[in-house]
């Protein structure tokens, strides 16, 4: 890999090598309980996880998705999601972070040559970060990219700004989308210390707070020459690489609806009823009994849609046709766009039932609101209705399996 493979002498503890999928769901399990208890702490005070995201990438998980003949247990996609809501529940900032790193992953096993595999599997397998620099400020449709990678010797240059790179700030690595000569699109991978790479820790969302998320600003950077991904082959032919990024935005949105329906039961178990109600608890109130039915059932139909969507994906990798490429995306579109309003609803129906002492500051229960507002805002489910329906009305495939 060149000049590159320095970075490989990074030292750092090797991390868990996971062996099943059981292992890797009891893992974030674990972990899940730990980054819980000071996550209301961090989104207060935007206190950067850096210490829980050492932990996540020690553990093992973020190599699950590897393909076994480069070590990983290659998990299935119905896993990942899961994994991603079970870390997401504890705290959805850091359930988002690895979305881009999972995301690079599948774009190299799709896309990269067998040189490109065996070094950034492994560096995965070993513990690096990924950080994916692929979002600008104005993007009007997908690879409509401003930043240029142009030859220069035995390598290459990028020059360009990348906005909205969530986990940014803890990677190791950063995948950067860059248009070619032939303004084919291209996904490069940059040390995160190269020279002419500048990081702005500029995120001030309302939410997602501490995803470390931030611009990236490219000047001259050199890319080594067996560094750079031909991404455009992702809009020639049938492939899973979105619809992977997309099931694990559904699973923080599942993540974030099990925490705030949690809270819920929590203080509505110990609310009084309604004035005029009749009743002394509010847990003996038949229409707030009903409410919280009703959440529960859509958290049901998610997780249940996102599991369908995951085996579609996982369809969709061993035999990526384009029929099956499009099954996944629109499967997956489906669990987006459910998670994402069963987030939302989980979340409004917190306050709804618990009454005005749930909107005390101290207990910082509105984050799951701000939290869900804000990730739902990254991929607007309204758009998502409408190529949907532009399929099933008018026959018009999702591009490339692109939703």
């Amino acid at each position: 890999m060149g000049n590159i493979s320095q970075f490989a002498g990074k030292t750092k503890p090797t991390p868990h090598r996971i062996e099943s999928e059981e292992e890797a769901l009891a893992i974030a399990r674990e972990l899940a309980l730990r980054f819980s208890d000071r996550a209301s702490e961090r989104d207060l005070e935007r206190v950067l996880p850096h210490d829980e995201l050492d932990q996540l990438a020690q553990s093992g998980l973020l190599a699950i998705s590897i393909p076994s003949e480069y070590e990983g247990i290659d998990v299935s996609n119905v896993v990942l999601a899961e994994i991603t809501a079970i870390l997401s529940e504890a705290d959805s900032s850091i359930g988002q972070i690895p979305q881009g790193h999972f995301y690079v992953l599948e774009a190299l096993r799709q896309h990269a040559t067998e040189e490109q595999k065996q070094f950034f599997f492994g560096r995965a397998m070993a513990g690096d970060r990924f950080g994916s620099a692929l979002s600008e400020s104005g993007d009007k449709i997908i690879g409509d990219d401003k930043t240029r990678i142009t030859g220069n010797g035995a390598g290459y240059r990028i020059n360009g700004r990348k906005q909205y790179c969530t986990g940014v700030l803890f990677a190791d690595w950063l995948a950067i989308s860059a248009l070619d000569a032939a303004d084919r699109m291209t996904i490069s991978f940059v040390p995160r210390a190269a020279e002419g790479v500048r990081i702005i820790d500029d995120w001030d969302s309302f939410g997602q707070r501490v995803t470390g998320s931030g611009t990236a600003v490219l000047e001259n950077v050199h890319v080594d020459l067996g560094s750079v991904v031909p991404h455009h082959r992702g809009f020639e032919r049938p492939n899973t690489v979105r619809s992977v990024g997309q099931i694990i935005h559904a699973g923080v949105d599942l993540g974030i609806a099990r925490a705030a329906f949690r809270e819920t039961l929590d203080l509505v178990r110990d609310a009084a009823a309604a004035k005029g109600s009749g009743m002394e608890r509010a847990s003996e109130d038949a229409l707030t009994t009903a409410r919280v039915g009703e959440v529960a059932i859509r958290l049901e139909a998610a997780t249940a849609l996102i599991e369908h969507a995951g085996r579609k994906v996982d369809t969709a990798q061993v035999d990526p046709t384009e029929e099956h490429a499009v099954e996944a995306s629109l499967s997956v579109t489906a669990a987006k766009v459910l998670a994402a309003e069963a987030a939302l609803e989980a979340a409004n129906a917190l306050f709804d039932l618990a009454g005005s002492a749930s909107a005390k500051v101290a207990l910082n229960l509105d984050r799951y609101w701000r939290n869900a507002r804000a990730h739902a805002l990254q991929d607007p489910v309204r758009w998502k209705h409408h190529l949907v329906g532009n399929y099933h009305l008018k026959g018009v495939k999702p591009r490339s399996g692109l939703l």
